[in-house]
């Protein structure tokens, strides 16, 4: 029999109207098995001016956020400049190249998606989405951006993770959203 692997989660982010919006439900599953329901997969850093949130490993996540702070912290504050330098380590040391998640990084000028390959990627739409209901939270994200812009950005994340939860087996209704004005 193969190496469980620890599956989870739906990672939502939307720039809309001025205003970003991250969120994540809180499910973590081992095999088939849901193994905790309310993991917070979502956190703020820099005084609340950053936000961020991971799919995949929870403790490498941990790490990656512990790294992604910690350039922050040498890059005072610039986002986009400690995601390149986080990606760049990632993908190059061999500590790190092991570890298994992703993850969005958001400010109030924009949003990031940081991958264990070295991408840093700038979505389309001002909408990222990561994890095993990415898909379905994106497109939800999309229609309701287009077809319903009256909404808050708070508003598209929670109806996005929900359509998400509604299908993806790996995504709960249990979510954490946060905002940054």
């Amino acid at each position: 029999m193969g190496k469980e692997k620890i599956r989870s989660t739906t990672v939502l982010a939307i720039k809309h109207n001025g205003k970003v919006a991250i969120g994540a439900d809180g499910q973590a599953t081992f095999g088939n098995t849901v193994a905790k329901s309310n993991v917070k997969k979502i956190r703020k850093l820099q005084d609340g001016k950053i936000v961020t949130g991971f799919a995949g490993s929870t403790a490498d996540a941990f790490t990656l956020l512990e790294r992604f702070d910690e350039k922050l912290g040498a890059y005072s504050g610039n986002l986009k400049r400690a995601a390149v330098e986080l990606a760049k380590d990632w993908r190059t040391d061999r500590y790190l190249r092991r570890l298994e998640a992703m993850m969005i990084v958001a400010d109030k000028e924009e949003v990031l998606i940081i991958s264990g390959t070295g991408d840093v990627l700038e979505p389309d739409n001002e909408i990222a989405a990561i994890g095993s209901g990415s898909m379905y939270a994106q497109a939800a994200a999309t229609a309701l951006k287009k077809h319903a812009p009256n909404l808050s950005a708070k508003e598209m994340v929670t109806e996005g993770l929900n359509i998400a939860a509604d299908i993806c087996i790996y995504t709960n209704h249990n979510l954490v959203v946060e905002t940054i004005d």
